[in-house]
């Protein structure tokens, strides 16, 4: 007897896949999402993100060494300064796509794509 029950579908474990995984876990903290929005408006040294982010030195340290830890950002020096970019492309791009309004829901199917039966019990469009 075959066996009817769906499985789930296999999340590819490519190093890219791992990588925006870990990367969005890892950007999931509101800190960290402001510092990346200030980061996305150029070079900023601890000081600057210090203010801008109203905490304390060694709180912006911890969050920029994460980021760093997954090469999201990076820093040069200048003299004593450490001043931090952005090093990974899509930080940008997710930070326009979360800024972004959106009007009103996904409109809801209007009924099972494979059966063409039943019908949707939430509100209709």
């Amino acid at each position: 007897m075959a066996n009817t029950t769906a499985c789930p579908p296999q999340i590819n474990e490519n190093p890219v896949s791992t990588h925006k995984i870990d990367l969005l876990r890892v950007i999931a903290h509101p800190v960290r999402i402001m510092l990346l929005e200030e980061l996305t408006r150029g070079v900023k040294c601890v000081s600057d993100l210090e203010k801008f982010l109203d905490i304390r030195q060694s709180n912006v340290s911890q969050h920029l060494s994460l980021l760093r830890r997954l090469e999201i950002i990076d820093y040069y020096m200048d003299g004593k300064l450490r001043c931090y970019f952005l090093r990974d492309p899509l930080i940008p791009d997710l930070i326009k796509l979360l800024k972004k309004d959106y009007e009103g829901d996904l409109p809801a199917p209007e009924c099972c794509p494979i059966t063409k039966k039943g019908k949707y019990p939430g509100r209709s469009n």
